[in-house]
C-alpha cells in the first residue's frame, strides 16, 4: 500500500474518532456573556431498548410484503396525532401529501406515514391506510367528517426480478391495509423487522441486496435541569450510491456505529485502498432508485421545527451512501415529533442537538438496512458477499 494512502486513511480514522468525541460531547455553542455555556459532563450517547425507531414513546410500526411481487410497505403510526415535516432531496421523488406538512399550511399533525415499493403504484397504500383509520374516525376533523392525514413516498423497485404482472389490481392498497393493521397489534407495532422487510423487501442497493433499518439514541438534556429525550429513525435503503467503501465491507457510515451493529468488518483496515476523490465510477442504471426514512423524536417541536430536523437528517443519507442525492433518487426524509418531552432551557441548541442525533442514527440506519438484508434473486446480502453468515 502505498505510503500517502497509508497516511490518509490513518488521518481519515482519527477525522472519525474525533467526530465520535465531539458527539458525545454535545454540540460545540461558543460561550460569549449573552449566551453562557451548560454546565454538563460529557456522557456517552447509547441507543434505547431495542436499537429502533419504536423506542421513540408514541409509536409503532407495522412492515407487510408480497414475496412474489418482491415489495412491500412499511407504516409508521404514531399513538396521537403527531408533528411531522418533510425534506426531499433526491432528483426523482414520487410522494403523497406532503405539501401539506410545510409549515404554512394549516394541518399541524399527522395520523401515519406510508413508505411503499412499486413507485408510482405503491403511492395506492396511502389509500388503504387511509381507509382503515377512517373507518376508525382517526383523522382531522371537518365537520362530521374526518380525513386521515397520510403523507407518503414510494421508491422504485419495479425491475428487482418480481412478478409485477399484476394487470389491473396491483397489490399496494391491500399491503398498506395489512402493514397499519400489523402497526396496531400489541406485539408487532412494537417490533421493527430489519433487512428484507417492508418497504425495503425488494430493495436495492448499489450492487447488494438494500432493505429496512433503524437506530436509535439516548440524547442526554442540554442543561441539568433538563430531561433527556430519544432520537430514531427509519430508512428503506433502495439506493443507486454504494453504503460501502468500494468493493470492501466496510461501510461510510462506520465511525458513527454503535457496538456491533454493523458487524465484524464495518471499519476500514489499515491495508484497505483509502477512498479518494475519483474511485467511483458507475454505469447509469436503467431504473429508479430512492432511500426512504423517518427520524422521529419525543421532543415538543413544531412544524418548523420538525423541518429544520428533517434537514438536518439529510446529512445522515451523505454519511452512509455515495453517491446520494442524485438525478436518479428520490431521496425523502420525514420528521416526526411524538410531543413527550419540553425543548428545556435552551431551545435552539436542544433543537440542534437533535438534528445532529437524527442525522447520526439515520446513517446507522441505512448501513443496518444494507447490513441486515438477505440475498434476494441475483441481489448478494452483505453478510453472504463477505462472508459473515
Amino acid at each position: 500500500m502505498p505510503a500517502h494512502d497509508s497516511g490518509r486513511l490513518r488521518r481519515l480514522n482519527a477525522l472519525s474518532s474525533a467526530v465520535l468525541l465531539a458527539f458525545n460531547d454535545g454540540p460545540k455553542i461558543m460561550s460569549s456573556p449573552s449566551m453562557p455555556r451548560a454546565a454538563t459532563a460529557p456522557q456517552a450517547l447509547a441507543p434505547a431498548g431495542t436499537n429502533t425507531i419504536v423506542d421513540v414513546p408514541g409509536l409503532r410500526v407495522g412492515q407487510v410484503h408480497d414475496a412474489r411481487v418482491w415489495s412491500g410497505v412499511t407504516v409508521l403510526v404514531p399513538d396521537a396525532p403527531a408533528v411531522a415535516a418533510v425534506d426531499q432531496r433526491g432528483g426523482g421523488p414520487g410522494t403523497r401529501e406532503t405539501d401539506l406538512l410545510d409549515p404554512v399550511n394549516t394541518v399541524e399533525r399527522i395520523h401515519a406515514l406510508v413508505l411503499s415499493g412499486g413507485s408510482a403504484f405503491g403511492l395506492e397504500a396511502a389509500a388503504g391506510v387511509t381507509a382503515w383509520l377512517a373507518e376508525r374516525r382517526i383523522g382531522f376533523p371537518v365537520g362530521d367528517a374526518v380525513v386521515p392525514i397520510v403523507p407518503s413516498a414510494i421508491l422504485f423497485d419495479l425491475l428487482n426480478g418480481g412478478d409485477k404482472a399484476w394487470g389491473d389490481d396491483p397489490p399496494y392498497r391491500a399491503l398498506g391495509r395489512a402493514a397499519v393493521e400489523a402497526a396496531a397489534a400489541t406485539d408487532d407495532g412494537r417490533t421493527v423487522r430489519l433487512g428484507n422487510a417492508g418497504a425495503g423487501y425488494g430493495a436495492t442497493s448499489g450492487g447488494l441486496k438494500g432493505g429496512v433499518g433503524s437506530a436509535s439514541l439516548i440524547v442526554p438534556g442540554t442543561t441539568a435541569d433538563d430531561a433527556p429525550f430519544t432520537v430514531g429513525a427509519l430508512a428503506a435503503v433502495n439506493s443507486m450510491g454504494s453504503a460501502t467503501m468500494g468493493e470492501t465491507p466496510a461501510f461510510w457510515a462506520w465511525p458513527w456505529a454503535v457496538g456491533d451493529e454493523l458487524g465484524p468488518r464495518a471499519r476500514p483496515a489499515e491495508d484497505w485502498p483509502a477512498p479518494g476523490p475519483t474511485d467511483f465510477a458507475f454505469d447509469l442504471p436503467a431504473r429508479s432508485n430512492t432511500t426512504l426514512a423517518v427520524v422521529a423524536t419525543d421532543l415538543a417541536l413544531t412544524k418548523a421545527q420538525a423541518g429544520r430536523v428533517a434537514i438536518m437528517a439529510q446529512d445522515g443519507l451523505a454519511r452512509a451512501l455515495r453517491p446520494v442525492h442524485s438525478p436518479l433518487d428520490g431521496d425523502t426524509v420525514f420528521a416526526v415529533a411524538t410531543e413527550h418531552v419540553a425543548l428545556g432551557a435552551d431551545p435552539l441548541r436542544t433543537l440542534a442537538r437533535c438534528g445532529m442525533a437524527a442525522a447520526d442514527c439515520l446513517a446507522r440506519a441505512v448501513a443496518r438496512g444494507v447490513y441486515e438484508a438477505s440475498t434476494l434473486g441475483n441481489w448478494p446480502g452483505y453478510r453472504d458477499r463477505y462472508g459473515l453468515r
